[in-house]
């Protein structure tokens, strides 16, 4: 582990640059000027929310139930990708492929008129999908941070599109390009689509570079290198930050290609670590926590729970699995947590209840995909007590999260054939098909 090359105050939780906190914080500026807005506009500036967990913005209005046929807002047509789109602000974000090439856009919020475009990378594709970005990008205050299957980070100014700084993981590391053949694993096998986060001053990013710098802690405004950790290949689940024992800081929690790991924020040192080794790295469940359980899961290893804990005799970090459930393999789909149980897509294509305490599995409904269980998809959005589940043929379903049982609320086409993550914000749904972006109305 490298050590930075410059001074960087560890800023404490709650963290005022960090995702969670800047909306709050605007509003407190606004208060202080004397200008109280009647109407603030939510965000959902990168991947799986403000938070990076599936949970709407606090405030947003409830569900109780879903329009037999929602009203679009607005629709266009796009180029083929995978990442989801992001909302911020007055505008909304995607990243698409525009003549084989990673190509980022900003539309109007209200009008989806393009506000600009510039070009990323050269495309990626492999067999599984069209060519197209996979990496949703993520927006923090007048910067815009997008990465392509290829191993280019930039950071881009909101108002323009025009780059601050960059860095790209193959010329500036020594991470290897990816390519679908031989033995690749994660990122060099699917391009790296893990969506970096920011904490603070802080942008961390999955590198992937086996020479100490498999994850890598950037200045967020100038792109330096504030350190750089472990041997890690990168896998494609996004990284986050959770306070796992407090008082004790907040950490990052990663799922790289060897494994479930947790990291010092501010200087990057190894806490703890839990091996784990599959055909091809294939690692994409972002990590769920709730209540200092850490839980992942891949298409071939058990959902598991662990609880990384300070040790008590001063010897740094303890990290036993609590449970493991064996009956529940996570592919591609990232799970949510609502008041103590955890909701996903499980191996028979069926969306599953787990108690996060126990591991135990309290109930399961089958018919919520309909390919192969290796290729299946279901996006799952937190509303309050609700659950959004976007099925890959495009429909949108409302589910109590309810640990007791089974409740649908409401069953609704939204668009075509996906394997989109969307983004919702006042009562509305911003979603891709393989065609068009979409923005959907659901509240009245």
């Amino acid at each position: 582990m490298d050590q930075p090359r410059h001074n960087s105050p560890f800023l404490p939780v709650p963290n005022p640059g960090s995702a969670r906190c800047r909306t709050a914080a605007a509003v407190i500026l606004l208060l202080a000027v004397g200008f109280v807005p009647t109407a603030a506009a939510a965000d959902w500036p990168g991947w799986r929310g403000p938070s990076r967990d599936g949970h709407t913005p606090p405030g947003e209005p409830a569900l109780s139930r879903l329009p037999a046929e929602p009203r679009r807002v607005w629709h266009l047509k796009i180029g083929e990708g995978l990442a989801s789109p992001v909302v911020a602000g007055s505008r909304v974000y995607y990243l698409d492929a525009q003549e084989t090439r990673e190509t980022v856009h900003a539309l109007g919020r209200e009008s989806a008129e393009e506000a600009w475009r510039v070009t990323l990378d050269d495309g990626f594709k492999n067999g599984q999908t069209a060519p197209g970005p996979r990496c949703t990008p993520l927006v923090d205050g007048d910067r815009l941070y997008v990465q392509s299957c290829r191993g280019e980070l930039q950071c881009l100014g909101t108002a323009d599109g025009q780059v601050r700084w960059r860095v790209n993981f193959l010329r500036d590391f020594k991470s290897g390009a990816p390519a679908e053949a031989g033995v690749n694993k994660g990122a060099q096998r699917h391009g790296f689509t893990a969506a970096p986060w920011i904490e603070g001053n802080r942008l961390i990013a999955l590198v992937g570079d086996t020479h100490g710098a498999g994850v890598v802690c950037f200045d967020k405004l100038t792109g330096n290198v504030l350190w750089k950790s472990q041997n890690d290949r990168a896998g494609n689940a996004a990284p986050i930050v959770a306070r796992l024992a407090p008082p004790e800081p907040p950490q990052i929690v990663a799922f790289t290609v060897e494994g479930l790991i947790g990291l010092n924020l501010e200087t990057g040192a190894l806490l703890w670590r839990i091996p784990i080794t599959t055909t091809y790295g294939r690692h994409v469940m972002t990590p769920v926590v709730v209540d200092g359980i850490v839980m992942v899961a891949s298409k071939e290893e058990a959902l598991i729970g662990v609880t990384p804990t300070p040790d008590p005799s001063g010897g740094g970090w303890k990290a036993p699995i609590a449970w493991e459930a064996k009956e529940i393999l996570v592919n591609f789909s990232s799970p949510v947590a609502v008041a103590g149980h955890l909701y996903g897509l499980g191996p028979e294509r069926n969306l599953f209840c787990v108690d996060a305490r126990t591991g135990k599995v309290l109930w399961s409904k089958g018919g919520f995909a309909t390919q192969s269980a290796e290729k299946s998809h279901l996006a799952l959005v937190a509303v309050g007590d609700r659950l959004l589940a976007l099925t890959e043929t495009g429909e949108l379903v409302l589910v109590a999260a309810d640990p007791a049982a089974y409740r649908e609320l409401g069953r609704t086409q939204a668009c075509g054939s996906n394997w989109c993550n969307p983004a919702y914000v006042d009562g509305r749904l911003y979603l891709r098909d393989a065609k068009e972006l979409i923005c959907l109305q659901l509240t009245p």
